[in-house]
């Protein structure tokens, strides 16, 4: 496709395309990592580098209607007398920070068109932006779910049993020849539990079967209790009152929690005896998910009672303690790094050789990731700028995680399907991730009033009132009548919020 060939008119397609790759952000970085350690590790770097797009296009269309018209028509913040810069903000978000653009609460609530410049409805500015971002967030998603689950499920597991991983299950980008030695082991013991997988089942007697069934309830019901008393937990250190250097207590709480009760979790299975091992990584998978997503809804739930009635402008409360959660779960993956695969090569190469070199554990970072994400959907309300911390976590991160890779991991002796596991990433960033983000966003539009001194939408009932105004006044215009009708019938209508979802599922 990139030759040259020569006619009587001489045809110059192939460049174009080859100059454009290596324009592509961690070209070379991604075929060096999956040359040494596989799709497997890759699937990682490529979740987060589909992170840091989602990120880069909130940042864009956040900045290019929301705050760029706020500073044009407001370019100096108001900022009480007395408050100043100390630093402390750049960890907590709070003091000079609660009166700049980064939170609600500093963007007006006026139709603005001062100084030759045209009005601008800044109400529907900020609720339109946030709704088309998050709606074409959902879109992909879906559509990002959708295709890798029939490539990677529908069409690797359509009765070809060992047939696919005999034949087609190859990782070309291995170009490491010890990495190579170990995929082909690798492809050896697939084979072999493949076939024995349905063969042990059936061999288990009925006394073995039961003791398993027994393990597994009691694993799972402590799981999910510990998972349950850590948000209660959580709740009721929301309670206390503290000073601005103290708020970082509770978001280094919940940071300490999601570090080490996995840990935790991942001592099950040495009492825990699944015949696939694919199961055993999914029972880790969800267990995380329920406890992260726990904490984060009894956290939601805190906010939307307890603050939002207690402050007067709670919106910036909460943009500041999702600003906050955000910073400190930044510094625990990176004391993660250092205590999860530095401070385990070391041990495993200098004090305890059997342990030998650790592994790049790919389902327990993609889950931070994805809590990461989740809590920057949540905070897209009430803090526009929220992904501009996100893009500078996502880029340290990626050279951050690379070169502990290359430094402290060996590739992996065991790897499972990789295609079909980064599937399962996408479908838990959907839900309950996104899912649960947008829910959140959804009941502040439509249900919790506005603060009434701060933010665009001060002295509205509710966030979603601003569009019902809108249409009051596109109603007065012969005009737009397909838009009101469109409002009236579709937009406000139950069976149309039924159908899509519908077609979603």
């Amino acid at each position: 496709a990139f030759v040259t060939y020569k006619t009587p008119t001489t045809v110059l397609r192939p460049v174009f395309p080859r100059r454009l790759s290596t324009l592509e952000l961690w070209r070379g970085t991604m075929k060096e990592v999956g040359g040494k350690f596989g799709t497997g590790v890759l699937s990682y770097f490529k979740f987060l580098k589909w992170l840091l797009m989602f990120n880069i296009f909130s940042f864009l269309v956040n900045f290019g209607f929301i705050t760029i018209p706020q500073l044009i028509y407001h370019p100096t913040p108001d900022i009480p007398t007395g408050v100043s810069f100390k630093g402390l903000e750049i960890l907590t978000g709070a003091g000079y920070f609660s009166h700049t653009v980064m939170y609600y609460g500093a963007y007006s609530n006026k139709t603005q068109g001062t100084g030759g410049w045209p009005e601008y409805n800044m109400q529907l500015a900020y609720f339109l932006t946030i709704a088309a971002y998050m709606v074409l967030c959902g879109a992909a998603l879906i559509y990002s779910m959708a295709s890798s689950f029939r490539k990677k499920y529908v069409l690797a597991d359509s009765g070809l049993g060992g047939a696919w991983q005999l034949l087609c299950s190859w990782d070309f980008s291995v170009t490491n020849e010890r990495a190579v030695r170990q995929r082909k082991n690798n492809l050896r013991i697939q084979l072999k539990e493949s076939l024995s997988e349905k063969v042990q089942v059936a061999l288990l007697p009925l006394t073995e079967r039961l003791k398993h069934y027994g393990v597994f309830l009691g694993t799972w019901l402590l799981s999910t209790g510990m998972a349950l008393g850590c948000g209660a937990s959580v709740y009721f250190l929301c309670q206390y009152d503290k000073s601005e250097a103290a708020t970082l207590l509770l978001p280094f709480v919940v940071s300490l929690i999601n570090l080490v009760i996995p840990l935790f979790y991942s001592l099950f299975k040495k009492i825990e005896h699944y015949s696939n091992p694919r199961m055993q990584v999914y029972a880790i998978i969800v267990r995380n998910v329920i406890l992260k997503m726990s904490i984060l809804g009894i956290l939601c739930y805190y906010w939307m009672k307890d603050v939002a009635d207690t402050f007067s402008c709670w919106e910036s409360i909460v943009g500041q303690a999702l600003y906050r959660l955000v910073i400190v779960d930044f510094l625990f993956i990176m004391l993660g790094s250092f205590f999860g695969e530095f401070l385990s090569n070391v041990i495993g190469t200098k004090c305890i050789q059997s342990l030998g070199v650790p592994e790049f554990d790919v389902a327990r970072n993609v889950l931070d990731l994805i809590y990461a994400q989740t809590l920057a959907w949540i905070g897209i309300y009430f803090s526009p700028l929220l992904p501009v911390i996100q893009i500078i976590k996502f880029f340290i991160l990626f050279y951050l995680k690379k070169v502990s890779l290359t430094q402290n991991c060996q590739p992996p002796r065991r790897a499972g399907r990789a295609a079909q596991m980064q599937t399962i990433f996408i479908a838990i960033l959907f839900f309950p991730s996104f899912v649960g983000a947008l829910s959140m966003v959804a009941y502040t539009v439509w249900t919790l009033p506005p603060s009434d001194k701060c933010g665009p939408f001060r002295g509205l009932n509710t966030t979603f009132s601003a569009i019902q105004i809108w249409m009051d006044d596109l109603n007065r215009v012969d005009a737009f009548q397909w838009t009101v009708w469109i409002y009236q019938h579709v937009i406000r209508s139950e069976i149309f919020y039924f159908l899509v979802s519908f077609i979603i599922l």
